[in-house]
Formats: structure tokens, C-alpha cells, sequence
């Protein structure tokens, strides 16, 4: 085997070895959004279910406990809210403001405590909300929708006194009491009796299933493009060695002499046609 031939196997070799790898790192994105697409189904499922289902009673949901496949579906919660220990959780996207929710705990009468999310506030001038609508007082009758806990931030991001970084039910629980439930808290659907002023109604769920079906499909196009592309670089090299093989470069003899060379023998010519008649 020649040289030529043995480079020409490796670089074709390290061409495909490329599209592999490409179409490797391709497969594992579209496998990720497929995944993505397949969570963003069940959550929709979950809203068509349970956001406009029948309210059920608090007590019974902390008897037996919160179930994920409940979230979403409202609760009925009688009993008082804890202003004293309301908390304001910071840059929420609502509005189009980095918005502050404002979370109130509440206390039902048999004492355990649910906390309610009563929707948003804007920023101030100094960030901080330049009010906040209080809850009402006394007995009153919470319709609210049941959310799990949020995670706390993984860049150790905090919050000032008073504030959170995320809804953490567990962070709640440490202002409020151990009788805080920490797997759901309520987002407020509407209160009896009802306060002349609340916080701005959080927006309900969109059910746009998202991009991630046509990402995915997009990523293994992408994948074959790449041994598309392979193989027409290999094509086009080969194409080019044949074209060389079948038009080999002329002789240096059958190259045209220079211009210049050619005009001194035509004057060499003339001057000895003029010699030879005067003769």
C-alpha cells in the first residue's frame, strides 16, 4: 500500500470517528429533550386534572399526606392567617418585574399551620415593595391550589431578614413552628371573607407543551447531517485524486516559449531578409 493510500485511510477513518462522536453527543441532547417533553406532558395532565376539580378539605390532606399527583388541585383551609410571620419571596417573574410573593402562613383550627402564597407584588424604588396588601383578620376561608416546596438555590443565593430566596418550605417552618407542613403550600384562589386589596393574582399555568418535541427531532437531523457531511467530504476528495489521475501535467518541451523570445527571432529574421538584399 502507498503512502498516499495509508494517509488517505487515516484521515478518512478520523472523519468518521468524528460523526460518531458527533452523532453520540447528538443522541444524548435529543434523548435529554425527549425527556423534557415526556415531564412537560405529565404536567399538563396534572393541570387539565386537578386545577378545576372540587376543593378538598386541608385536614384530610394532611391526615393521609400530600401526594405529587395532587398538585395543582385545590384545598379548602379554614382558620386565621399569621401576618406577624409573613415572609416575602424575591425575584419572581411576574408582571415583567423581578416580583416579590408574598407568602403568609395559616393557621387552621385544629392548630397545624399551611402556608399560602397570596400572589405578587411589585418592586419599589428601593426593591423592596412599597406595600403590601394585608390579609384579612379573623376566621377566614382559604380556596387554594397545592404547589410542592421549592428547593433552595444551588448557588447559595440568600435573602435579607423577612426575605426568601425560593418558596423553601422548610425555611418557613423554622420562623413558624414544626406544625408548618413542608411538602405543599397553597396558592391562593380566593378568601371569605374577601379583603378590599390583595396581592396581584399569580398567572395560571400555560398549556403550551413547549419546544422540547422539536428540539429533539432537530437534534438527530443534526446527527445525520454530520455523516451527510462526512461522506461528502470523502466523495469530493475522491473525485478530486480521479480528475488529477486523468489530466497529468504537460512536458516543460510542449510549453509555449515566452512572448519576448518569440519577437527577437522575428526581428533576427527581418534583419537578415535585409542583409540578403543588399547583397
Amino acid at each position: 500500500m502507498s503512502p498516499f493510500s495509508r494517509n488517505r485511510g487515516v484521515r478518512w477513518s478520523v472523519y468518521a470517528l468524528i460523526a460518531v462522536l458527533f452523532a453520540v453527543a447528538c443522541g444524548f441532547l435529543s434523548h435529554w429533550q425527549f425527556s423534557r417533553n415526556e415531564e412537560r406532558a405529565t404536567m399538563l395532565e396534572l393541570v387539565a386534572a386537578n386545577y378545576d376539580a372540587p376543593p378538598l378539605a386541608a385536614e384530610d390532606v394532611l391526615d393521609r399526606g400530600y401526594s405529587p399527583d395532587e398538585e395543582w388541585h385545590p384545598i379548602r383551609l379554614t382558620g386565621r392567617y399569621l401576618s406577624d410571620d409573613q415572609l416575602l419571596v424575591r425575584n419572581r417573574a411576574q408582571g415583567g418585574t423581578s416580583a416579590f410573593e408574598v407568602l403568609v402562613p395559616f393557621e387552621l383550627t385544629d392548630g397545624r399551620i399551611v402556608t399560602i402564597d397570596r400572589g405578587w407584588v411589585p418592586p419599589g424604588e428601593d426593591t423592596v415593595p412599597d406595600s403590601v396588601p394585608a390579609a384579612p383578620e379573623g376566621e377566614v376561608t382559604v380556596i387554594a391550589r397545592m404547589r410542592p416546596s421549592e428547593s433552595l438555590p444551588s448557588s447559595g443565593r440568600t435573602a435579607p431578614e423577612g426575605q426568601l430566596p425560593t418558596i423553601h418550605l422548610p425555611s418557613v417552618a423554622a420562623i413558624t413552628g414544626p406544625q408548618t407542613e413542608t411538602d405543599f403550600y397553597g396558592l391562593m384562589v380566593s378568601e371569605d371573607p374577601a379583603p378590599a386589596t390583595r396581592p396581584a393574582e399569580l398567572a395560571a399555568p400555560t398549556d403550551d407543551p413547549g419546544p422540547h418535541l422539536s428540539y429533539a427531532i432537530q437534534w438527530i437531523l443534526f446527527a445525520i447531517m454530520g455523516f451527510v457531511f462526512i461522506a461528502y467530504m470523502i466523495r469530493t476528495e475522491i473525485r478530486a485524486r480521479r480528475e488529477d489521475a486523468a489530466d497529468p501535467d504537460p512536458d516543460e518541451d510542449d510549453a509555449p516559449r515566452p512572448a519576448k523570445r518569440r519577437r527577437r527571432d522575428r526581428d533576427a529574421d527581418e534583419e537578415d531578409a535585409l542583409l540578403d538584399a543588399g547583397a
